[in-house]
């Protein structure tokens, strides 16, 4: 096939040349027509005319083509019978030749012989062609002619190597050339073959290619090797060459030996080919790979190209002008000049990728293979998704090495991004399955290959043209609707990116996103909110004149929803509102930067924008939930966007009237009426005189709503007011105090007596009333407690950034009252059953969230996510290093002196009835990352702490945490970072803490003057601490280029604590200082959830270092000394210990030891036996305390999965290692089998049924890997370390066997559990059998292995009898290696000889049977 295209082709060029030729004779023969009679016939009476003329052909003279007047067929027959016939045959073919010789010695004649000639009746043309070959093509075609023709045209033709085209642009050689080209028979082609090596040799370069192109349409497949030969080793002489040296060998039949020594001479200076010539040169390399060489072929050629650097804009350029403005083609010929180089060489790989399977396959594996993060290129990912496009039955296989690749960290944003930038031409053209692909990563659940997905997406619409911008926008606006909840996120993140970089882009496809308004019913808040801001944003944006109809859509679906007496819809209608009124009054001075009035709006837009609000306002008042949905959602929008100072100054001047009249009394007037409950006013921070000072009326406010619902109830006071609900208190406030806190830059001067003024409440604690209280009152008092709580949330919240003393001192008192009323809000939902507390949180996905009531003992641990305690000494407020350290020292001391009231009140109460606040955290107002600024304070703030972990860990739904999540990851990481020296100074403290307690308590735990309350807290907040932390140094973000500065900032802090260093100093030593900075926290480390926390930190700390290894035994070293120490007991587990972290920190010592065996004989040889030899029940190793017998089963897990894996990574040995590698590979596998004999054995004594699973997984597992790894190791030990195999074989066999009664304890218990794991471990001791007799084969040594018979027995070694156990007692087959003693042995175990197509038949019989 390949033949046939190739003869076509140059059949082709052929006619072309010929016919050009042709075209171009008559302005010649105008020239020339004086000197030349036109159509005259060369009258001659030599041999030569006279015979052509007796053939059918009319030589003429001048311009004029000769004339055939018969069948080009019937002229060769003609001529060769005349010519054989002849009387003076053979004289007559010399005279004939010399006749010819003759005759071309003119350069006119010459060329018309070399023209095609002209046929006189066309009507009896052969064939139906008119087309008639040249003379000198018709004599090549008779055999007794054609030798005597070739030595005449290559004598002739070097007459013609250096002179330039004739006027008529006529080259003579090539037309020479053609005359050889597709002959029906060469005559002697060996001569033929070396004249034409011989003519290259001497041609000029444009002739050489020209010749070399021509050697597969003129030379015989005898011939091939021979001239391949030849050109490989004008290859190497001649690099000018090379493509169409390279395109000639793709086309000759030749030796694999021949191409891969010419491959590899190419391959050598692919790094220094010009782009031009690469796509031939590929095509080569491709053309001449086989099944067994591609993967090492591939590996090289994407080793070496590096086209990066070579295809960037100018350098295209360059290279498509030169193409253009040169005379001749690249040796392919036929391709086009306004085809881009670069386009070019991909269209070679993708024709070679789509129709050779090992090519595809092999690129992909090339790449899979490539384990460092820097070695992978541009080039790759553009190959993966070039492979993607044009192979069908790989795609599964490239979307798994696209996710492992990607959560590596290997494929990042930076690489992807480079990868459209430079090849943007070529992935142009494969645009759907590039959707295709991030359509699939979009559906993944791991959040790296969602962003993957997502940039695909991004960079997709960037690069492309519009109608694959039209198809990113629709597959966007598909994942959006499809409901998925990581989907939607991702898609509308991608869109907002989109319209914001360019939103000119994206209007014409506002259409397709307008119908995503359809679905807002399973969006929630945070995705609608994204949605309006799109959608404002084309409506809005600049040039937002030719979006109108955008703007009317929006306008009548807000209105639709607002106006729903659907309560969801309106919540719906309310965040569209805000959002759009937030991107039509955004503050725009900064974009305008050439009028610098024109950031303010205009009136016609303020007035737009303040009927919008009043709308909403209007529409919400009367429901409190949508009021307060409406206040929290401004909040956001003025808090996360500059409004213009119009809009802003409206919206100041109306909340802050309003907020005063619905919430603010004078503290004089005290309210009057039917109350249940006495009102004070309490809480307040001021000595206010009885006629100065203002109160929150809360308590009125609330009975109003509780108690007056059926109007029976109504003070005078109420009746003259508007109803106002206390929900809408903490939102309300949140509106007020960013108003004024962006209007003044944050001096909330104004708003300041809100912080220390009092509540209307009642006597909130609990006393003797409290069990004679009915369900409502105890209601009420519930919610006023929540609203109390919210309350002063809120006013922490909006102060905690104020810098004056007084005003930080009483930010700390309300901290203290949030602390006090969590303490009574529990108790007094212990007694109040079934109560649902008002809500704080208003967005949609808090609308249903009931409570989970779960009552407990105060002797747990009742602090939660967003509850707790938090501990303080005095009231002090310093941050003093040396304070804190005192004031550790001082509750060291047994006397309660130091002591505050509420620690007293806890030790007091202890054996009351609680209710964790953990379960109610999503009725608690949410507390802003600048809340944490508190902890600068110097107090050890549980609180405090407790809400910040909950920040870096959310929940599942995310519910009370919408303020958090509408800001970025780097603005929480910057503010935790703005925390680390505070942090580190509260880590230091308690550090102090527990090694002052420790040397107080002689060095034990849980000492006699130990306070238990104290401690767990202070453990908690250890804890909590080594968790921010963790959660901090682990952030991902850390990887990302703009964030290393933020790295190397936070690690100098924590260098700067262990010592005073030089200034920019080197990431390595920031790390190795840190790393050594937190190891020093080991000696005082509490509870093993605090040790286990430190170990991740250290090890987050090693994994970005580039030299971990000094520092990985450290880990090891640390993590061993937890697990040898004795923890005090928890107030809820038995042992203290959670089971998951016990099994994470033993991996860890594990993992990072530096002999994984030395550790496992320790445990389970020292260990292991301590704790069996314990005489109590309870007792645990007195080398490791953690192991006991509630955590072997911990331990044996982590042991067996920990040796599998070790073993699995060994290398495999080969023939060709050393000597020494072999023998320190059979002691490495000497120790493993050891370390399993020792584990296996273990279920003599630990028989649980855990631990038997473990048993079977795992152990399939070792001698699976035994198979792979050890036995070819054994293949090659053998004959030099006969007894150390034998020895190894002997001990594995016990192992063997002792799995074999395993199985067979499974099948009697009848265990499905255990019993799904016999087969597959019978077939691989099957394996194992004849490997080992294969093994022993190969060596010669058959005599070392019998076969046998091997009985059924359980775990104790006793025989197990089946139904059919005298019909047939064998069932497994066994080997067995041993010497004359343990041949005995065994036999004295029942075995007994067989053949092993007995065995196996016996084998069948007897599962069969126990089946």
């Amino acid at each position: 096939m390949v033949s046939k295209r190739r003869q076509s082709r140059s059949e082709d060029k052929e006619s072309l040349t010929e016919d050009a030729s042709e075209t171009r004779k008559q302005p010649l023969s105008k020239k020339t027509k004086k000197f030349h009679v036109h159509n005259e016939v060369e009258e001659n009476d030599s041999v030569f005319v006279k015979l052509l003329k007796t053939a059918g052909l009319i030589l003429k003279t001048g311009e004029s083509q000769n004339q055939l007047a018969v069948d080009q067929i019937v002229f060769q027959k003609k001529l060769f019978q005349t010519l054989r016939k002849h009387p003076s045959y053979p004289k007559i073919i010399e005279e004939f030749v010399s006749g010819l010789e003759s005759y071309i010695e003119d350069q006119g004649s010459f060329r018309n012989c070399l023209l095609s000639c002209e046929r006189l009746q066309d009507e009896e043309a052969s064939m139906g062609s008119s087309y008639c070959k040249s003379l000198i093509k018709l004599l090549l075609g008779v055999d007794i002619l054609q030798p005597s023709i070739i030595k005449i045209l290559f004598e002739k033709l070097p007459e013609f190597l250096f002179e330039n085209v004739n006027s008529d642009g006529i080259n003579m050689p090539r037309l020479i050339i053609n005359q050889l080209k597709w002959l029906d028979r060469v005559v002697d082609s060996k001569d033929l073959t070396t004249k034409i090596m011989q003519l290259i040799s001497i041609a000029p370069v444009y002739l050489q290619h020209d010749f070399i192109i021509s050697l597969p349409e003129i030379l015989g497949d005898s011939q091939h090797a021979d001239v391949g030969k030849e050109l490989s080793d004008l290859l190497t002489e001649n690099t000018l060459l090379t493509v169409p040296i390279l395109d000639v060998l793709s086309s000759l039949q030749l030796d694999p030996k021949l191409l891969t020594k010419v491959r590899q001479l190419v391959m050598g200076k692919l790094s220094s080919v010009m782009l031009d010539d690469l796509p031939v040169i590929i095509k080569f390399i491709l053309h001449s790979i086989t099944a067994t060489d591609a993967l090492e072929v591939v590996s090289e050629l994407r080793e070496r190209l590096d086209l990066e650097h070579c295809i960037l804009p100018s350098r295209l350029q360059a290279s498509q002008s030169k193409l253009k403005n040169k005379g001749w083609t690249s040796s392919s010929g036929n391709q086009e000049d306004s085809k881009d180089c670069v386009v070019l060489f991909f269209d070679v790989i993708k024709s070679a990728v789509r129709y050779e399977k090992i090519i595809s396959e092999a690129w992909i594996k090339a790449i899979e293979n490539t384990t460092s993060v820097s070695e992978h290129k541009i080039f790759d990912l553009a190959m993966l998704l070039i492979i993607y496009s044009t192979n069908i039955q790989t795609k599964k296989y490239i979307e798994r090495v696209l996710r492992n690749k990607i959560r590596s960290g290997c494929f990042e944003e930076e690489l992807l991004q480079s990868t459209f930038y430079i090849h943007y031409l070529v992935l142009k053209d494969i645009c759907p399955s590039i959707l295709s692909l991030a359509q699939s990563l979009l559906h993944s659940l791991d959040q790296s290959i969602i962003f993957f997905g997502s940039l695909l997406y991004k960079y997709a619409f960037k690069f492309f043209d519009t109608y694959c911008q039209q198809e990113v926008v629709g597959a966007l606006v598909t994942h959006i609707c499809s409901g998925n909840e990581a989907e939607v996120d991702t898609a509308l993140d991608v869109l907002l990116e989109l319209v914001v970089i360019n939103p000119s882009a994206m209007r014409p496809n506002a259409v397709f996103i307008k119908g995503i308004l359809d679905y807002l019913n399973n969006m929630s808040p945070q995705q609608i909110r994204k949605l309006f801001r799109i959608l404002s944003t084309l409506a809005y944006g600049k040039q937002h004149e030719a979006s109108n109809h955008i703007q009317d859509d929006l306008h009548l679906v807000i209105r639709k929803q607002l106006s729903s007496t659907i309560f969801k819809y309106k919540l719906i209608g309310i965040i569209g509102a805000v959002t759009m009124a937030g991107i039509m009054a955004a503050d725009r001075s900064r974009s305008f930067s050439l009028t610098p009035r024109r950031g303010d709006l205009s009136n016609e837009q303020c007035t737009q924008v303040t009927s919008l609000l009043q709308l909403v306002h209007s529409c919400s008042e009367q429901s409190p939930q949508a009021s307060a949905l409406y206040y929290d959602e401004f909040a956001n929008l003025i808090q996360g966007r500059k409004l213009a100072p119009k809009a802003l100054e409206w919206v100041g001047q109306t909340i802050f009237n309003d907020f005063q009249d619905a919430f603010v009394v004078d503290i004089c007037v005290v309210p009057e009426g039917d109350y249940p409950f006495p009102v004070k006013a309490l809480y307040g921070l001021e000595d206010y005189s009885s006629h100065d000072g203002i109160a929150i009326n809360l308590l009125p406010l609330l009975f109003s709503q509780d108690f007056a619902k059926d109007g029976d109830r109504r003070t005078s006071q109420e009746s003259h007011q508007k109803s106002v609900s206390p929900l809408c208190l903490a939102p309300y406030f949140r509106l007020l105090r960013l108003c004024v806190e962006r209007q003044h830059n944050g001096n909330l001067e104004e708003i300041d007596g809100l912080l220390d003024c009092p509540l209307f409440l009642t006597d909130l604690e609990p006393g003797e009333r409290l069990e004679s209280m009915s369900i409502k009152e105890r209601s009420f008092i519930c919610s006023l407690i929540f609203l109390t709580l919210n309350w002063f949330r809120e006013v922490v919240n909006a102060f905690c950034g104020q810098t004056l003393p007084e005003m930080k001192g009483k930010v700390l008192t309300r901290l203290k009252h949030i602390v006090e009323l969590q303490r009574v809000l529990e108790k007094h939902l212990a007694v109040t059953p079934d109560y649902v507390p008002p809500l704080a949180n208003f967005d949609l996905e808090t609308l249903e969230v009931t409570p989970h009531m779960s009552a407990v003992s105060a002797k747990t641990r009742v602090q939660g996510k967003m509850g707790g305690r938090k501990r303080k000494a005095d009231g002090s407020k310093t941050s003093s290093p040396d304070r804190l350290s005192k004031e550790d020292n001082s509750e060291c001391d047994p006397t309660p002196s130091g002591r505050s009231p509420l620690e007293k009140e806890l030790k007091g109460k202890e054996e009351k009835v609680s209710v964790s606040l953990q379960n109610y955290h999503a009725f608690f107002r949410e507390l802003d990352i600048e809340v944490f600024s508190i902890l600068r304070c110097g107090l050890v703030a549980k609180f405090i702490l407790d809400s910040e972990m909950h920040t870096e860990s959310k929940g599942n739904r995310n519910i009370g945490f919408s303020h958090l999540h509408q800001r970025s990851a780097s603005e929480i990481a910057h503010s935790v970072f703005r925390l680390l020296t505070p942090l580190c100074n509260h880590l230091e403290n308690i550090h102090n803490y527990f090694q002052c307690l420790s040397a107080e308590n002689h060095g034990v735990v849980d000492g006699p003057g130990m306070k238990v309350q104290e401690y767990h807290i202070m453990s908690s907040c250890y804890q909590r601490l080594l968790q921010i932390f963790h959660a901090f140094f682990a952030w991902s973000g850390f990887v990302q280029p703009e964030n290393h500065n933020l790295l190397y900032l936070a690690l100098d802090i924590l260098t700067k604590r262990l010592k005073q260093g030089e200034p920019d100093q080197p990431l390595e030593e920031l790390l190795s200082q840190s790393f050594h900075y937190l190891q020093n926290f080991h000696v005082s480390i509490p509870t093993f959830q605090c040790a286990l926390y430190l170990t991740r930190l250290l090890m987050v700390i090693l994994e970005k270092s580039t030299a971990p290894t000094q520092n990985k035994e450290k880990i090891a070293s640390l993590a061993r000394q937890f697990l040898c120490r004795v923890w005090p007991s928890g107030e809820k587990e038995k042992s203290g210990i959670p089971n998951d972290q016990l099994q994470a920190l033993l991996s860890m010592y594990l993992e990072h030891t530096d002999s994984v065996l030395k550790a496992i004989e320790e445990i389970a040889g020292v260990g292991v036996p301590e704790l069996i030899n314990s005489p109590t029940k309870d007792a645990s190793s007195s080398t490791f305390p953690t192991l006991t017998r509630h955590t072997f089963v911990i331990f044996f897990r982590v042991m067996m999965a920990e040796l599998e894996k070790t073993v699995k990574g060994l290398q495999v040995a080969t023939a060709a290692d050393s000597q020494q590698i072999h023998e320190e590979k059979l002691l490495y596998w000497n120790m493993a089998v050891r370390d399993f004999s020792i584990l296996i054995n273990l279920i003599k004594v630990f028989d649980s049924r855990p631990v038997l699973h473990i048993c079977l997984k795992y152990g399939r597992l070792f001698v699976e890997a035994f198979l792979k790894q050890c036995m070819p190791l054994l293949d090659f030990s053998f004959r030099k370390h006969r007894e150390d195999v034998l020895s190894l074989l002997e001990t594995f066999q016990l192992n063997t066997r002792l799995l074999h009664h395993l199985c067979g304890h499974s099948k009697i218990h009848q265990d499905t559990k255990l019993t799904k794991h016999v087969p597959l471990l019978k077939k691989t001791l099957e394996l194992l059998v004849c490997r080992v007799k294969a093994m022993l084969t190969l060596n010669s040594c058959r005599e070392a292995f019998w076969l046998g018979n091997l009985k059924n027995r359980d775990l104790q070694g006793e025989e197990i009898i089946s139904q059919n156990s005298q019909e047939s007692t064998a069932e497994e087959s066994e080997e067995d290696t041993a010497s004359q003693v343990s041949k005995s042995k065994a036999a004295e175990d029942g075995e007994v000889e067989a053949s092993d197509g007995e065995q196996e038949q016996e084998s069948e019989e007897s599962d069969n049977d126990s089946d």
